[in-house]
């Protein structure tokens, strides 16, 4: 039981060191091994979609309807996250455009603080946001929200940096919405039919509250392994990948510190006492910090691969490091 208990009380860890070892196992095999490659990536990614999936259904399942609607703190937040991205896009078209010649590595490090701003909420997010005692309708709206805007931005930011793509507004629009909304709107869909067409079930599933953790410790393990793949296999300059870690880190502590921060200043309509007020600002200091700090990086990982310039995916491996250390820590601090 002490075994299980310390198991439990440091999964996120165990979870990330359990996918990089058994990345690095992997590799360290025989050649002849490596022929179940193709098939292990294959099924990783049927994995992690369906991944996603249970944990929004087991979330939604959780959450009244007229729960989600937006609050003040979420327009700040996107503000940020679509301010910043907007800029640096445009400090990245002027580098290309009135500096010939500027380094590739410039402008890979640009795309990369890009990426992680704009990159929207991890759908995981929730999960922690409950375990931290945090407002899961009002991450799981903002979840909603930021895929809006990154599908909005990113075609319209795009072209700028890179002129050549194929794709238009529309074409970009569409790839981005099919991409991340079949996995937030379908589970919303199928947990609420659950909850008014089969109240039994409903409550049955109410009754794992723990469930979505240990779904999300698999999906770590496995986002893990990935990263560390992409990592070992990377051809770039050892140079290149150190800034892009710093650049990652910046923006990880940047936001957790900035949601923190907007969600700290939030106040509620009417006045309440003392003791409730300051449970309530921790409430929303917890809810705007993961909204805003912990992020999808396998949608990131995609976007670099789509859009951006291909160098720019390992950040979004990178950036699932620091995050997940964070929410380690946090999770540590709150036991």
């Amino acid at each position: 039981m002490r075994f299980w208990k310390m198991i439990k009380d440091w999964m996120l860890p165990v979870a990330m060191v359990t996918g990089a070892s058994v990345y690095l196992i992997y590799d360290a095999l025989p050649e002849p091994m490596h022929k179940a490659g193709p098939v292990l990536d294959q099924t990783i990614t049927i994995m992690q979609p369906a991944l996603i999936f249970a944990m929004l259904f087991l979330t939604f399942c959780r959450i009244e309807p007229k729960e989600l609607k937006p609050h003040r703190w979420h327009w700040w937040l996107l503000l940020v996250q679509g301010g910043i991205f907007t800029l640096l896009g445009l400090a990245a078209f002027f580098l290309q455009k009135f500096i010939p010649g500027t380094p590739l590595g410039w402008i890979v490090v640009l795309e990369s603080a890009m990426l992680c701003m704009i990159c929207p909420t991890a759908t995981a997010a929730a999960v922690v946001t409950r375990k931290l005692g945090g407002d899961v309708p009002g991450i799981t709206t903002y979840i909603v929200l930021i895929n809006l805007l990154t599908a909005v931005l990113v075609p319209l930011m795009i072209p700028l940096i890179h002129p050549a793509a194929d794709a238009d507004f529309w074409t970009s629009f569409n790839l981005i919405l099919a991409k991340v909304f079949p996995l937030l709107i379908t589970p919303c869909l199928c947990a609420w039919l659950v909850r008014y067409l089969w109240p039994k079930a409903h409550r049955r599933i109410l009754q794992y509250p723990d469930l979505p953790f240990y779904l999300w410790a698999v999906a770590l393990t496995l986002a893990i392994a990935v990263t560390t793949k992409s990592i070992v296999q990377s051809e770039m300059k050892f140079g290149l990948i150190t800034a892009m870690s710093a650049v990652s880190l910046i923006c990880c502590a940047f936001q957790f510190y900035i949601g923190r921060h907007i969600g700290g200043r939030y106040r509620p309509r009417r006045s309440v006492s003392a003791e409730i007020e300051e449970r309530g600002k921790e409430v929303r200091k917890v809810t705007a910090g993961q909204s805003l700090g912990q992020k999808n990086t396998v949608f990131a990982i995609w976007l670099a691969y789509t859009f951006m310039t291909p160098e720019t995916a390992i950040v979004g491996g990178l950036y699932s490091i620091w995050h997940n250390i964070y929410n380690s820590w946090q999770l540590y601090r709150h036991r």
